[in-house]
């Protein structure tokens, strides 16, 4: 029997300690839930507020790069606009082309180092004939009956 009360003893020991355990209440077990899917939630939306972020600073870029292009755009419309004018012909056959208009003397200026250099290359500008010679009657009268230019006798 003291065999049977030690094992009763035990039984009741192992018996307590389950007893004694402790056992998750359903409330408990809920408020576990709601941490566990608001902590989810948390980071979820944390991320997506990370993100927003990020897709906000590219935006400000691009508006910024289209400011940017667009003022590009303009002046490269207003070149344009120069260039298809005719003060942009005119710049151009007068500064680089070395054309004149009629009636006008083209001075083209030559770099002079020092004063005796000056005196030794001093020139004599030179006149550009800016229209055709004009022809005599009787190339005119050729001209009018032949059709074609005159014979050169030279």
């Amino acid at each position: 029997m003291a065999e049977a009360d030690s094992n009763s003893s035990l039984q009741s020991g192992i018996l307590g300690k389950r007893g004694k355990e402790r056992r998750l209440s359903s409330a408990q077990i809920l408020f576990a839930v709601i941490l566990s899917v608001g902590l989810m939630l948390t980071l979820n939306f944390s991320s997506r507020i990370q993100a927003d972020r990020e897709l906000q600073r590219i935006h400000q870029q691009v508006l910024q790069e289209i400011e940017l292009l667009e003022e590009q755009q303009m002046q490269l419309r207003a070149e344009l606009d120069y260039v298809k004018g005719d003060a942009y012909v005119e710049m151009w056959a007068r500064d680089e082309g070395k054309m004149i208009r009629e009636n006008e003397v083209l001075a083209l200026l030559q770099r002079v180092e020092s004063g005796a250099a000056a005196r030794a290359a001093a020139v004599s500008p030179v006149e550009f004939q800016t229209k055709p010679p004009e022809p005599e009657n009787w190339e005119l009268w050729w001209a009018l009956f032949f059709d074609g230019p005159p014979i050169q006798l030279n």
